[in-house]
């Protein structure tokens, strides 16, 4: 059967270069991204069925492809971390696609060893490589998935357009972007506020309401607790908005910092074993099959060759030095390049091997979408920089330590290209596992992946660097984008190797981190809803404005779920509603890409503004929200539930 093809590959740059865009600028804005396989595999089964010879292990490439470009645009918590310290002021094309490609291909290759013991050889239920494998399964073929597919493209539009209309309407001022209000609270101070987004609100529905409701937890313990004791008492005659501000991004953030290091360790140590035992009787069976006891493999368990694989991860070392060497000129590793660089390869691959495995195991786990990579990132960036630390010290020459700063950012960078492809990578083998698809040729699919978006990423980058900066760089507007993994990713090294890391406030966090791990253990032993920790964490560390409309997206899901449980097909039912909630996301992150695109050319902050302010914008904007949402869901139900032709 046909797989894999040159029509499917120039498909999958095609829908790579859309969702990676739409994932850059929803990352930079929320700090979250969103999982690419399903809605590429039904664009790729609308596009291929015009051909009498698409398949579908095609359409399987395809969706590989598209979601490992996707997934890379991770890439986005740690790289900007360059511009908000001031080292880079933009994106050097090269050096970024360069870094972006190596980090994803050693992830391909790390997560390869891997597919044995966590794909073919557990029970892991990889949730997103399950569902994209049935959408490829029903697509296949069949008049009823025709039909589906073409319902589904239809829910996509709808929800795409509606999100870009609505972005559309609040930049031009008619209606408000945001609402916030400061208030006191006991001694102190602290807020409530949100965005009306149709992004966060498809988030929600994505991520579920166990993520939903721990997002919200964390939300409570960082404006309910945290914000109000740390503003506490009041300063006569303090302005609440920056006041509440200030303490929320000096100190509340890094309380977050601790409490998602402590869910990401605690992570690694619940899934050592299983993934130690899995590598174990994987290397057993390679053992057996190498003595010829195994016969001739099946097209669906032959890998890339093992010897390729190593052979790559040691060739891959020789760009990477001289990555390293190019981008620590200037410098003091420069003085001294051939032991700092050395020390730093060696890093690189044990920390991969390590990140690879946690990160493929969680992916498996609760899918790619809900999967500790922010926790990954600051694990990686704390070792980096205690690494430097141990060698020039902390503090000192500001200059070294900018230096030494970018350095650590950097390393962290090509690792974290590791952390983000194993991530989804396994997820796309489970999927081509169910589907019948050859393994080393959806190997290869993924490399192509990870060189698409690697050369997609840096100018997409650059341009919303261009058009609206990121907060706590130099020269940022008020307009600038969160970026919030990376400030906080930037912000560790620079404790760390500045000597001016606020240890007590990361020990609060691990704390409340422990506390959190606690519960969310004896509710699993209950048979509870669980309270996942890091999801907690990533709620005490973003702002309200980007957090408060997850939940209530959870919500939204929660019940349109239950219902479509009751419904004649209930998968495609439920599918639908993913449909949704995806286009609600690429909607409103292209459109953030497009206007990017106005700014920058007309040099206007506001380039759409029709007037200064409505000051009915906030309650007209309520309305209309909540209106076109819950208009839409209506929408949805009845294509959901509306008999499929057979």
């Amino acid at each position: 059967m046909v797989e894999l093809t040159l029509r499917g590959v120039i498909l999958g740059a095609l829908i790579t270069l859309v969702f990676t865009a739409a994932n850059v600028y929803l990352g930079l804005k929320i700090g979250l991204t969103f999982a690419t396989s399903i809605p590429a595999a039904v664009i790729s089964m609308a596009v291929l069925r015009l051909f009498a010879t698409g398949t579908i292990l095609e359409n399987n490439i395809v969706q590989t492809i598209a979601s490992a470009a996707g997934t890379l645009s991770a890439i986005i918590f740690v790289l900007p971390g360059l511009v908000i310290i001031g080292w880079w002021q933009g994106f050097p094309y090269w050096l970024s696609a360069c870094t972006i490609a190596l980090g994803g291909i050693l992830g391909v290759m790390y997560s390869v060893p891997l597919r044995r013991a966590l794909v073919t050889g557990s029970d892991l239920p990889y949730p997103e490589g399950v569902a994209a494998a049935e959408v490829l399964k029903v697509g296949a073929g069949s008049r009823e998935g025709a039909e589906e597919n073409q319902r589904g493209l239809a829910v996509i539009a709808m929800s795409t357009v509606a999100a870009a209309a609505f972005s559309i309407l609040a930049k031009t001022r008619l209606i408000a972007e945001e609402a916030a209000t400061f208030f006191k609270l006991g001694a102190g101070a602290t807020s409530v506020s949100t965005s009306f987004s149709m992004a966060l609100i498809g988030v929600g529905h994505l991520v579920g309401l166990s993520v939903g409701v721990a997002m919200f937890f964390g939300l409570l313990i960082s404006w309910v607790g945290i914000v109000p004791y740390l503003t506490a008492p009041l300063p006569a005659g303090a302005d609440l908005a920056t006041l509440v501000g200030t303490t929320f991004r000096m100190k509340a953030r890094f309380i977050g910092a601790g409490t998602i290091g402590v869910a990401a360790i605690w992570t690694l140590l619940k899934i050592l074993g299983p993934i130690v035992g899995g590598i174990r009787s994987a290397m057993a069976a390679a053992r057996v099959r190498k003595g010829g006891d195994g016969g001739l493999l099946a097209l669906t368990e032959q890998d890339l060759p093992i010897g390729i694989v190593f052979g790559t991860i040691l060739a891959s070392l020789v760009p990477i030095a001289v990555l390293l060497w190019v981008f620590a000129q200037g410098g003091p590793i420069a003085l001294h390049p051939v032991p700092i660089i050395g020390l730093t390869l060696v890093y690189i691959l044990v920390a991969g091997i390590v990140i690879a495995s946690v990160c493929g195991y969680m992916a498996g786990l609760i899918g790619a979408s809900n999967s500790p990579i922010s926790g990954v990132g600051i694990l990686a960036v704390l070792g980096a920089s205690l690494i430097l630390a141990a060698i020039y010290g902390s503090g000192g020459d500001p200059k070294q330590s900018q230096a030494l700063i970018a350095y650590a950012l950097f390393t962290t960078a090509i690792i974290f290209g590791v952390a983000t492809i194993s991530n989804d990578n396994l997820q796309d083998l489970k999927t081509g596992q169910l589907v019948g698809a050859t393994p080393w040729k959806q190997q290869i699919a993924l490399i192509l992946g990870v060189i698409f978006g690697s050369l997609v990423i840096p100018p997409v980058l650059d341009l919303l660097n261009s058009a609206f900066g990121f907060a706590g760089a130099p020269g940022a507007g008020p307009n600038a984008l969160p970026a919030p993994q990376a400030a906080l990713i930037s912000a560790l090294a620079k404790g760390v190797l500045g000597g001016d890391l606020d240890w007590g406030l990361i020990g609060i966090g691990a704390g409340i981190g422990a506390v959190v791990i606690v519960i969310d253990e004896a509710l699993g032993r209950a048979g509870k809803l669980r309270l996942p920790p890091l999801a907690v964490g990533m709620g005490i560390y973003l702002p309200m404005a980007l957090t408060l409309l997850i939940p209530v997206g959870a919500v939204i899901g929660h019940l349109y779920n239950r219902w479509a449980l009751r419904q004649s097909h209930p998968e495609f039912a439920e599918r639908m509603g993913v449909l949704m909630a995806t286009g609600f996301i690429v909607g409103e992150s292209l459109f953030g890409v497009a206007f990017a695109g106005i700014v920058a050319a007309t040099d206007s902050d506001a380039p759409l503004a029709l007037i200064a302010e409505n000051p009915w914008g906030a309650i007209m904007s309520v309305i209309l929200f909540f209106g076109v949402i819950a208009a839409l869901y209506a929408r949805l139900r009845h294509q959901a539930s509306a008999p499929l032709a057979v």
